[in-house]
């Protein structure tokens, strides 16, 4: 944990915290609509991809804001 907000740190420094805010957010978006997409448009009889699909991707939507207001803590 320690390692990730020290990347956070330097992400915070640099100034592009807001690129890669959003950077994340957008890639979690796409994760949440290819986990709904593979949960209800094909025939999978095993749930459990879908569901880390979908729970990886509000990961990356919740992540950045949590992780950056960690740094400012810190």
């Amino acid at each position: 944990m320690d390692e990730v907000l020290e990347a956070v740190d330097v992400v915070a420094d640099s100034g592009f915290e807001g690129v890669v805010t959003w950077l994340l957010r957008l890639v979690g978006l796409l994760a949440v609509l290819a986990g709904l997409g593979l949960w209800l448009f094909t025939d999978m009889g095993l749930l459990v991809v879908p569901a880390v699909v979908l729970l990886g991707g509000l990961v990356l939507l919740v992540a950045p804001t949590v992780l950056l207001a960690l740094a400012e803590l810190a």
